[in-house]
């Protein structure tokens, strides 16, 4: 108990006031009011014809604005102040307090305000034990203070005393509550946004994964019938070469084993396979047409001379295309879209830009993880992405992959 005691209030440790939210001109109003306040209540206490209520005044005051940085080490000090206050007695002019008999400072008004302000400070800023023990010490030594004095006398200040000290622990302590519940909840919603956002991130790319494990597998079997076929093709081939080859076959179709093996992970938790062909830019056309159908005015232009692209990069630009007019259709009801298809040396260019909705897009029912799709598809194969606001209102994607001439 008592160790208990010594880690909770034996301390000084610095714990400031935060600032308050909101424009940064404003951030420091807590603590400007709390500095007014304690003016304020030193203002009345010189309404005490005696100089030691105006020093015990200061010294209270000088806690209060102690309380915005070290709450734990203001309360000692208030404490001190608060024993020493007990033993001073004064009669308060009228304009002070409503009472002709003998007030000590420690039960006047402008002490009990002074008290009151910095333990709520302290219940913003302390766990609700720390409080609890800070009040009871507190009352404890109040009791002590008052033993032996005219009770009848201070009651009524001493009862307004108790009842403001602890009503302001607990507005302090409610407060306190509320902002940690606040915090916490921004917490996990960051949490989980960053969650759901790192999920989205590996499905996007097993399923693009999925999809080129296509494309590679295609090759491999290709280089497997090659190396089987190519014997055939020389005259009298030589048994090294027979064996250089054949060492190639086996290499292609253990790696197309294990291509398949992994895709078959990958799919068994999303489905059955699509065994269907994936898509190239040859079908670029077929895919504005029903854009076109689901009432979107598209224009496509291509410039550059048409040449065939590796089968991940044809994959990939279409993927991209489709999944931007489908943005489009989404987010910009009414709009017209402009698709753009650039065959530059060493690379593929692909833009869709839209204009400004003519009507209030649908409520969005997905998570909105289309761009993000998009951007892994192009980071995969080593290119850049970039989508933001087009002038006017609009809005624009660009992909720029590496595309070189494949024979």
């Amino acid at each position: 108990m008592i160790g208990t005691l010594r880690s909770d209030l034996w301390t000084v440790a610095a714990d400031p006031l935060p600032r308050m939210r909101g424009p940064r001109v404003l951030s420091r109003l807590p603590h400007v009011l709390v500095g007014l306040y304690a003016f304020v209540m030193i203002r009345v206490a010189n309404g005490f014809d005696d100089p030691t209520y105006t020093l015990l005044a200061l010294g209270q005051a000088a806690a209060l604005v102690l309380a915005m940085v070290s709450p734990i080490a203001a309360w000692w000090g208030s404490l001190a102040l608060m024993a020493a206050g007990s033993q001073t007695g004064l009669a308060a002019p009228e304009h002070v307090v409503s009472t002709d008999l003998l007030t000590p400072f420690s039960w006047s008004e402008p002490a009990i305000g002074l008290q009151a302000m910095l333990f709520l400070l302290v219940a913003l800023r302390v766990r609700s034990r720390v409080l609890a023990e800070i009040t009871v010490i507190t009352v404890l030594v109040a009791l002590a203070c008052l033993a032996g004095a005219p009770w009848g006398q201070l009651s009524g200040a001493a009862g307004t005393w108790l009842i403001v000290l602890v009503g302001a622990a607990v507005l302090g302590s409610a407060l306190r509550g509320l902002r940690v519940t606040r915090t916490q909840l921004v917490v996990q919603e960051e949490v989980t946004a960053e969650e759901r956002e790192r999920r989205s991130v590996l499905e996007a790319r097993n399923r693009i994964a999925r999809e080129l494990h296509d494309v590679v597998a295609h090759h491999m079997s290709v280089i497997s019938i090659q190396a089987q076929v190519a014997p055939h093709l020389v005259d009298n081939p030589s048994q090294e070469l027979k064996d250089t080859l054949a060492g190639i076959r086996e290499n292609a179709v253990e790696a197309l084993a294990e291509l398949r093996r992994v895709l078959g992970v990958l799919r068994s938790a999303d489905g059955p396979a699509d065994d269907a062909p994936q898509p190239t830019l040859d079908q670029v056309d077929e895919l504005i047409a029903k854009v076109r159908a689901a009432g979107l005015a598209v224009t496509a232009t291509t410039t550059g001379d048409r040449r065939p692209l590796s089968p991940g990069i044809e994959l990939s630009a279409f993927r991209i295309l489709q999944e931007a007019l489908s943005n489009a259709i989404r987010h910009a009801p009414g709009a017209s879209v402009q698709v753009e298809i650039a065959y530059l040396p060493g690379a593929l260019t692909l833009t869709v830009r839209n204009t400004a909705p003519r009507g209030a897009p649908a409520p969005s029912r997905g998570a909105g993880l289309g761009l993000l799709g998009m951007r892994e598809r192009a980071a995969m194969l080593g290119g850049e992405l970039a989508a933001g606001p087009a002038p006017g209102g609009g809005y624009e994607v660009t992909a720029t992959l590496p595309a070189e001439d494949t024979a």
